[in-house]
């Protein structure tokens, strides 16, 4: 597989910029190309499984862990965000961006990050693009109880947004959309006390309240799938195997939503945790095949996993695949012989704080966007031919 590196002397632009001088985005121009706007966007399911977007160009973010700051600044790099740091909107256009999963934990924003791509979808929407999220294991991992991994932050973020619910007379979306915006505020506002047993008692919770099971941020990480199809690719956090083809992406889908909507006080085997999607070192959120860093791996467990890949996207009829979970300690880039993109680059403050960087798919083709220098018109553009 060729790499061709866009690096010697000349600045790559992967948007076409505007009179006003921003960044328009790409996908204006593949829908041009086609001789007029694209056919909108289908989504089957409930979660989604499959989501077909016709002309639309994709981009795919990697675990943000909870760091706001990050996430803006991977969301802007791939154009779908506005630059000014008090404003929320969506430049996207007609973009699809999928983020694949661990939004929760190790940092002291992650509802403020939940609350941003929902208002980024809202605004996709009505201008042809999309926002889809794909839970990965630290999500599921929340759900179940299992707070080992979160920020001190994080459960300070729990206390101020219940009272702020609560000044919201207990309206839902009211509150959860408007977050992002008020956060920052809210912090300055909060009373900084020191961390002693009564406040961790309390920030336990309150977090306790929120994601267990039937709570309001379990029901909405309800609404995202593990395992989603865009277009001809494949998106979840661990790594989708031929086991979990067999069982069925829909049926996997489904039944983790149902466990994480069922508040599990009656004990009925249908809310049971779904093990082959959440649980396991070969479940769909945990699994590191693919991901795992080439130079730990034998020669012979590298070319097992490219067939294991293959086997797999042959099955449900797809191009490639993108996953999450293991941070690229070089950045975002391909295995399996092509076939397999890892994302996570470790971006979040919690844990390797490296700079973001992005998969943007257009006609099928993958690169790879990162910011170079402080200027956002400076970036390097890896193709992978």
């Amino acid at each position: 597989m060729a790499v061709i590196s866009l690096r010697l002397g000349f600045v790559a632009r992967p948007y076409p910029r505007t009179s006003s001088g921003r960044f328009a985005s790409s996908c204006r121009a593949v829908a041009s190309a086609g001789g007029g706007p694209p056919r909108p966007i289908t989504v089957s399911g409930d979660p989604p499984n499959v989501v077909s977007a016709p002309g639309r160009r994709i981009v795919a973010i990697g675990d943000v862990h909870g760091d706001l700051s990050q996430t803006r600044a991977a969301l802007v790099l791939a154009g779908v965000l506005s630059a000014e740091s008090d404003g929320h909107v969506w430049t996207g256009g007609r973009t699809v961006l999928v983020q694949v999963g661990d939004i929760l934990d190790r940092g002291k924003d992650e509802i403020a990050i939940l609350s941003l791509l929902s208002s980024l979808n809202v605004q996709a929407k009505s201008q042809g693009g999309a926002v889809f999220q794909v839970n990965g294991n630290h999500e599921t991992m929340n759900v179940e109880g299992d707070f080992r991994y979160a920020d001190q932050g994080g459960f300070d973020e729990c206390i101020r947004f219940l009272e702020y619910l609560d000044e919201c007379d207990g309206n839902w979306d009211d509150a959860f959309l408007s977050w992002v915006n008020v956060t920052e505020r809210r912090k300055k506002e909060y009373r900084a006390s020191p961390w002693n047993f009564v406040k961790k008692q309390k920030g336990f919770a309150a977090r306790s309240l929120l994601f267990k099971r039937g709570g309001p941020l379990a029901c909405e990480l309800a609404r995202h799938p593990v395992v989603l199809k865009v277009n001809d690719w494949i998106f979840c956090h661990g790594g989708l195997l031929p086991h979990h083809v067999e069982y069925g992406i829909e049926r996997m889908n489904r039944e983790v939503s149902t466990w994480m909507k069922s508040s599990g006080e009656d004990g009925d085997d249908e809310t049971d945790i779904p093990f082959i999607a959440t649980r396991g070192y070969d479940s769909v959120v945990w699994s590191r095949l693919y991901s795992q860093d080439s130079a730990e791996r034998t020669r012979r467990a590298l070319m097992l996993s490219s067939i294991i890949a293959e086997e797999t996207l042959k099955s449900v009829e797809a191009k490639g695949m993108v996953v999450g979970h293991t941070p690229q300690i070089h950045g975002v880039n391909c295995k399996c012989d092509g076939k397999v993109w890892c994302v996570d680059v470790g971006m979040s403050y919690g844990v390797l704080y490296s700079r973001p960087e992005v998969l943007e798919i257009v006609n099928d083709r993958p690169r790879v966007l990162k910011k170079r220098r402080d200027s956002y018109d400076e970036m390097e553009v890896l193709d992978y031919l």
